[in-house]
Order: structure tokens, then C-alpha cells, then sequence
């Protein structure tokens, strides 16, 4: 898949609700994930597919979803943009809060090698 395809992918199955899906299907097997913020004592950086699956899953595990919007993408080359607003419900906390990010992908030989967040909240 060309870099533009990768990306009208990714944003329709994250439009879905799909992002596991997403992960699975698109991603690279070396993929290299950079959050905007590391938690404590840990690392922004996450490297490898089973990294960022468990990643995601610990976002699942502790966040209630209620609304996502995604726009774009923006394809520039082999890279592209993604905005997500979100609100969601922070479970351990049960607090409610509204975040938007943008998000920058890398695609390299048909797959997703590199994401960046960038967000506050």
C-alpha cells in the first residue's frame, strides 16, 4: 500500500473505532512509538509491535471511550498527520476529561514505522 492508502486506512479504522485493528493490520513489526509524555519512571519511547499492542491495551484497560473524532490525513512523501479529539473517562480516577492530539506517522515498505503524539491535558 502506498503512504496515502496506509493513511486513509489508519484514519478510517481509528474513525471505526478499530485502532487494535489498526495496529494489526498496518503496522511494522519494528515499529518505534513516541509519546508526547512518559509516565513515571518509565520511557516516551516504545519500540516494537508487542510494545505498542501493549500499549494500546493498557489504554483500553483504562479508559472509557466516548466520542473520537479523526481528521485528515495530511500526506507529505512517506509521512503523514492525524488529529484525534477525544473525550474520554479516566477509569482508576473515573475522571472525565476532552484531548486532542496530533499524531505523525512514518511508513516505510508498506507498513507504519514510526508514530509521534503530540498533545497536552
Amino acid at each position: 500500500m502506498t503512504t496515502q492508502e496506509i493513511a486513509q486506512t489508519l484514519v478510517k479504522l481509528c474513525s471505526d473505532g478499530k485502532f487494535y485493528e489498526a495496529i494489526e493490520t498496518l503496522y511494522s513489526n519494528d515499529i518505534v512509538s513516541m509519546e508526547a509524555g512518559a509516565p513515571p519512571g518509565g520511557s516516551r519511547e516504545s519500540k516494537g509491535l508487542d510494545a505498542v499492542k501493549g500499549k494500546a491495551q493498557w489504554w483500553s484497560e483504562n479508559h472509557e471511550v466516548h466520542s473520537t473524532l479523526v481528521e485528515g490525513p495530511l500526506v507529505a512523501g512517506a509521512h503523514f498527520a492525524v488529529t484525534f479529539k477525544m473525550e474520554v473517562t479516566f477509569k482508576p480516577q473515573a475522571k472525565r476529561f476532552q484531548m486532542e492530539e496530533v499524531a505523525v506517522y512514518k511508513v516505510a515498505d508498506g507498513k507504519i514505522v514510526y508514530e509521534e503524539f503530540f498533545y497536552n491535558m
